[in-house]
């Protein structure tokens, strides 16, 4: 009986010693084993959500769910990166790449069913609003009569036009180009930046979705002409309202590869309302006017010579140009009030990276 007393005594002042009643290699291995299953769970649940975002936008047709819910987990797919991958150039790149993606989705859904979206279109407000900012007739309008001209064969293009159209064509490089531009150069800028510029499109997209609105060369387009997003149809030898002189120079000169080319890089012609050509091109030009005088200069150049170019070709009313000016200076001026929330966010997200990436530091 003392013996065994004693053994017990002796096991209760161990286990005292050791301060659990594990022993201490089998107490050291949960200590690494409880960061390891955490860190699994939250990588498998982010590879899940990156790789839901991925194809959301993909297979959004094909889901038997609200669109709305389709782009909330296409928006998902860059928290999901962040999480899994740590902070680099290259997690940058690819958590634009994957906005993009997204707001690509948020554009083009509304047109999924094009006649349930014309419908909706608006088409009177902005002939109005830019009649009054035209003193009567359409500013567009004006400066197609003016300095387009119209051969016995169809268009004659000149220089101007060619500048016009290319400078058109070439806006997809600007935004995304002054984002990368950051990130190289001015590192302790891209944060901001890249955020301003992608809220312009999210927040853009959402008008499209509740306020589709039809552009110029739209309004009186006959629907095939509509679906190919060339110039409206019009009887022979008749002079249209509003050419759509993009379209034309497209067909004039990429000839049979015009098709093709439009079918990637269109996919909702009444996505007018505000221009977000002319809201990231000037966005893009107020964060390099913040780095220096020359990188401004360039960019208000460049930004003035599109928003001419929208009105003339028959892209967009002048008072879309307007509407996307208003949504650039509203996201400029939203931004320092929302800083200390989007800094919380931003600590949480690289709070959940430090959880994702501690299984292996406990392992090693």
């Amino acid at each position: 009986m003392r013996a065994s007393g004693a053994s017990s005594a002796d096991a209760q002042r161990g286990r005292a010693r050791w301060g659990c009643r594990r022993c201490p290699i089998t107490a050291a291995g949960g200590h690494i084993l409880a960061p390891v299953r955490r860190s699994t769970a939250l990588r498998a649940a982010a590879w899940g959500v990156l790789a839901a975002g991925v194809a959301a936008p993909a297979l959004r047709r094909r889901l038997p769910v609200a669109p709305f819910v389709t782009q909330t987990v296409a928006f998902g797919a860059p928290l999901g990166l962040c999480v899994l991958a740590r902070r680099s150039r290259t997690r940058d790149v690819a958590a634009c790449t994957l906005q993009m993606w997204a707001y690509l989705a948020a554009y083009k859904t509304p047109h999924d069913d094009p006649h349930a979206q014309e419908r909706r279109t608006r088409f009177d407000y902005p002939v109005v609003a830019d009649r009054v900012l035209g003193l009567g007739e359409l500013p567009t309008v004006r400066l197609q009569r003016t300095l387009a001209r119209l051969g016995p064969d169809g268009a004659e293009w000149r220089t101007l036009d060619a500048v016009l159209v290319w400078a058109h064509w070439a806006w997809f490089l600007v935004p995304h180009g002054t984002v990368a531009y950051l990130l190289l150069a001015h590192p302790d800028r891209f944060a901001r930046g890249a955020t301003m510029t992608y809220a312009v499109f999210d927040l853009g997209a959402i008008f499209y979705w509740l306020v589709p609105t039809a552009p110029p060369w739209y309004a009186e387009a006959g629907e095939s002409e509509r679906e190919a997003g060339s110039s409206f149809a019009r009887t022979p030898g008749a002079t249209p309202l509003v050419r759509r002189m993009m379209a034309e120079y497209g067909e004039h000169f990429w000839r049979d590869r015009w098709g093709p080319l439009y079918s990637v890089l269109g996919g909702n012609p009444l996505a007018a309302m505000p221009s977000l050509h002319f809201a990231t091109s000037l966005m893009a030009t107020l964060l390099l006017a913040e780095v220096g005088a020359l990188a401004g200069a360039l960019g208000l150049a460049y930004t003035a010579t599109l928003g001419f170019a929208l009105v003339y070709l028959g892209e967009h009313y002048l008072v879309d140009l307007l509407a996307g000016a208003a949504l650039t200076a509203a996201v400029r001026r939203l931004a320092p009030p929302a800083t200390p929330l989007a800094r919380r966010f931003a600590r949480t997200i690289a709070a959940l990276e430090a959880v994702a990436h501690e299984g292996g530091r406990a392992a090693a």
